[in-house]
């Protein structure tokens, strides 16, 4: 079956055999009662951990607790603390009455949410279970949440015919910072845990806890990046979709220090350790964080080009959670087993600077600045000039931050899977969106709602405009139609060849012929060729 044939539907073959359309099952921690949406059997707001507040704040992920009776799983779990503007959490459709149904506790940050084609109970031979997709949003791992509209998996899981899982995970402070005291990387240690119980339970969905996917973007696909090279993920998928890898990874030393200027701002003598953190509620330190991300800017000599990027969080390799950073550890081979689809958009950084305002105003001093701070070479505002002789100050600049923030990384991710002998395919969106009058290009997460299917919620009417046109409906289903395929085992070579160092082939989306064709960013990809992914350390050396 190749990527262009039709996905089996077991969920009308059910109703057609007369079973019931009821959407009640048994998970290990007790009944859940879900919704039938659209032909897909949705359950929301299951929690996977207990919820990380008071003894359990700052701690691993503590296994869910069992429930008596039946559970609703009608309503979306709350979103990890973050700022109030970010949150974008909204009822599913079918509360009509406005109220926020569901058994959901305001503290139950740690939640998944399914959609499955198959009915509860009808799947009881492994042999036709469903393929799992589990989704990690983006943020910056500052923001985002599973409830967001533009991450509904219905339209996913119907036409794709695979179970898809969407999932919060700690974010900011509660997720991500150093802390002392606590372990480090919290939120991945969630995604663990959710990886965990998808493994436990999706059986009861019609999933097949044998052929998981996990897929995200942005700092999804930073998690999903870090995931690959954790021991503690080992065995729970066996395929990864990393759609817009960010390069930074902090070192201890950064992390540590960042996390210094954040409980700065709690107090004088406050210091980043689990027990005086504690003592704040939950958005006393998101507000700490906004604060502080707010001044990043000012401290490039201190902290190197991430202060450029206002976003105080990431990874931390540690050398205990994420052992090493992913570029290095998967050339060593520590997820060749694994096999990758990773990716970027062409005009990556293009968003941020629409959002920012600096559409139409940068200029050559800014630019100056941006090749100083992420060059890959000595003269790097030299070699990217000569390799694009047309274009402007704000090109040249788009072009250098796009290549160190997701570019770049994405494309080395995929060269250090194959080195370590593993298989990666590549692909490069292309495709120039019409959102705000044609101004966006190919920009960050313009993937998001091609991915899901959902051209009208979430960031779709900003990113693609109010009215989503053929060719957005067209490269939405070869995207999709490709990545179900991959998570079905039904994608060939034929269809998309693996990239390899000789031929650099890769999927180019581009909403016409979308196309296997040459790599397209060779002038960037030589110009990052000797250039290290690593762990970023304090600029004095001590990281």
């Amino acid at each position: 079956m190749t990527a262009a044939e039709p996905a089996p539907d077991i969920a009308s073959a059910s109703t057609a055999a007369g079973a019931d359309p009821g959407t009640e099952l048994s998970i290990a921690a007790g009944r859940l009662r879900g919704r039938r949406e659209g032909g897909v059997a949705v359950f929301r707001g299951i929690p996977y951990a207990e919820p990380p507040v008071g003894a359990l704040r700052f701690a691993a992920p503590s296994p869910a607790a069992g429930w008596a009776g039946v559970r609703d799983a009608g309503a979306y779990g709350p979103a990890c603390p973050q700022a109030e503007s970010a949150t974008r959490l909204t009822r599913p459709s079918g509360d009509a009455d406005g109220g926020a149904r569901g058994s959901v506790a305001p503290d139950e940050w740690l939640t998944v949410n399914v959609w499955s084609p198959a009915l509860p109970g009808t799947v009881t031979d492994p042999d036709v279970r469903l393929p799992v997709m589990v989704w990690i949003h983006g943020g910056a791992y500052m923001s985002g949440t599973a409830g967001d509209p533009g991450y509904d998996g219905g339209r996913l899981a119907r036409e794709g015919g695979v179970v898809v899982v969407t999932l919060n995970y700690r974010i900011g402070v509660e997720g991500f910072a150093w802390i002392e005291g606590a372990p480090a990387n919290r939120g991945l240690l969630d995604q663990v845990a959710a990886l965990e119980w998808v493994r436990d339970n999706i059986a009861a969905f019609g999933g097949d806890p044998g052929r998981v996917t996990v897929f995200g973007e942005s700092a999804g696909a930073g998690s999903v990046a870090a995931l690959l090279v954790m021991e503690r993920a080992a065995g729970l998928f066996t395929r990864a979709i990393a759609q817009s890898v960010p390069g930074p990874y902090f070192s201890a030393e950064l992390a540590a220090d960042i996390s210094t200027e954040i409980a700065a701002e709690l107090g004088p003598d406050i210091r980043p350790t689990a027990a005086e953190l504690a003592q704040f509620p939950p958005d006393r330190l998101v507000a700490a964080g906004v604060a502080m991300a707010g001044k990043m800017s000012g401290w490039e000599e201190r902290w190197g080009g991430v202060a450029r990027t206002g976003a105080p969080y990431s990874p931390v390799v540690d050398g205990d959670v994420l052992p090493r950073a992913p570029w290095e550890a998967l050339a060593d081979g520590a997820a060749r087993d694994v096999e990758l689809i990773v990716g970027h958009n062409q005009d990556e950084f293009r968003l941020f600077a629409a959002l920012s305002g600096q559409l139409g105003r940068i200029t050559e001093e800014q630019a100056r600045a941006a090749f100083s701070a992420f060059g890959p070479v000595a003269d790097s505002a030299a070699a990217y000039r000569a390799a694009h002789p047309d274009a402007d100050a704000e090109r040249l600049h788009e072009l250098v931050f796009s290549d160190w923030l997701f570019r770049m990384p994405s494309l080395r991710l995929a060269e250090a899977q194959i080195a370590g002998g593993g298989t990666a395919r590549v692909y490069e969106l292309t495709w120039q969106s019409p959102g705000m009058g044609g101004a966006l290009g190919a920009c960050h997460a313009l993937d998001v709602p091609l991915t899901f299917g959902n051209l009208t919620s979430g960031l779709a009417p900003m990113l693609i405009g109010p009215e989503p046109s053929a060719e957005a409906e067209t490269l939405s289903a070869r995207l999709r139609a490709a990545w179900t395929a991959f998570a079905s085992s039904r994608l060939t070579d034929e269809d998309w060849p693996p990239y390899d160092a000789h031929k650099r082939r890769a999927l180019v989306l581009d909403g016409g012929a979308n196309a296997i064709a040459a790599y397209p960013e060779e002038d960037s990809r030589l110009l990052w060729e000797s250039h290290r992914f690593a762990a970023l350390p304090l600029p004095d050396g001590k990281g």
